[in-house]
């Protein structure tokens, strides 16, 4: 799901970029219409891909935190989970607010209330945040699968150690 959600991720990425080229490359009076419609297209990605991200981290660190509370797992991994959101979240926040207001802007461009300058350095600084959040995010995401495959190794070790050769489960009130 984490990498699903990572193509999306990139995929928006090019689809601002693209949007920006046309921007800067075609003149505006030819091509406005595709111009907003895929900046539209590419910012609602963008947002869909890191909010989506977050409640996957929530979804994530929800279901470790139960596996270790009814396993009795020791260790940090609960921990682990609100570190991995505390490195993400302010990073996708500041790239959703970038692009949102890239977006909203060039709507201010277009009524020529917002020079085209304010737009085009929104644009790029959007850009550049929404690179270095997308590799954060894939950082956090394969350390999150790595964490979530430790817990559930972990369970199916103390289940296998639980059972006895036989395969019924041992009394484990009987002292054995």
């Amino acid at each position: 799901m984490g990498r699903a959600l990572l193509i999306i991720g990139w995929m928006s990425t090019l689809g601002f970029v693209g949007t920006g080229l046309q921007g800067f490359l075609i003149p505006p009076d030819e091509t406005l219409g595709l111009h907003i419609l895929l900046g539209t297209a590419s910012a609602l990605l963008l947002l869909f891909s890191h909010c989506w991200i977050m409640f996957y981290l929530i979804g994530t660190g929800k279901a470790i935190k139960v596996a270790v509370a009814e396993h009795g797992i020791e260790g940090d991994a609960v921990q682990q989970t609100k570190d991995f959101k505390n490195e993400s979240y302010p990073m996708m926040m500041l790239a959703m607010a970038l692009a949102m207001a890239a977006f909203i802007v060039g709507a201010g461009v277009h009524t020529r209330v917002v020079p085209v300058l304010v737009h085009s350095a929104l644009f790029l600084i959007a850009i550049v945040v929404q690179i270095r959040t997308l590799l954060i995010e894939q950082r956090v995401l394969g350390r999150n699968q790595r964490l979530m495959a430790n817990v559930s190794d972990r369970i199916n070790t103390s289940e296998s150690a639980a059972r006895v050769p036989g395969g019924g489960e041992r009394d484990r009130g009987a002292g054995g």
